[in-house]
């Protein structure tokens, strides 16, 4: 949940981010990996009516994967 709010703050983002420690909404979303190595690195745009607007998935570039997740993001202010 640090982390999140870190990345809120640096990018003044002014809505919640979801921390999912126990990989339960990862496993909905069909990003949980087997065993214990980590979720595959996924972004869900959701708007205000619940619907997913876009995925942002990349396992190597974060950076990349962040600046989409953030276009998507302003493409709907």
């Amino acid at each position: 949940m640090d982390r999140q709010k870190a990345f809120d703050d640096k990018n003044n983002l002014g809505f919640p981010l979801l921390s999912d420690p126990d990989r339960k909404i990862a496993r909905l979303f069909g990003v949980k990996r087997i065993g214990p190595l980590p979720s595959k690195r996924a972004s869900f745009v959701i708007g205000q009516d619940r619907k997913i607007l876009g995925v942002v998935q990349s396992e190597l570039d974060m950076t990349g994967h962040a600046d989409e997740a953030l276009e998507m993001i302003k493409a709907r202010r």
